[in-house]
């Protein structure tokens, strides 16, 4: 079953499963939500880190729930790169 989670800019059902394997089905869900937290708690939800590249889209995700515009993934990844970097491992 589809969520509505895929109407977001680079949100594919794929992704859409990493959302709902820790419990995100809707974007009204996502508002107020941490994306590292989010992408460390998929990460552990699938017994490995994932790829970091899922952290930019669920920095997109979120942003866009939000409200902000819908912008590519790749437009985050100066952002990402510094988040993990302050994010003690």
């Amino acid at each position: 079953m589809n969520s509505d989670l895929t109407e977001l800019a680079n949100v594919g059902r794929a992704v859409a499963r990493y959302f709902e394997s820790i419990g995100i089905t809707a974007i009204a869900q996502l508002p107020g939500q941490d994306p590292v937290d989010l992408y460390e708690r998929m990460s552990a939800a699938h017994g490995t880190r994932l790829d970091p590249c899922l952290l930019d889209t669920v920095m997109s995700a979120v942003d866009q729930a939000e409200g902000r515009p819908a912008r590519p993934w790749w437009h985050y990844t100066q952002d990402r790169k510094r988040l993990l970097a302050e994010t003690p491992a």
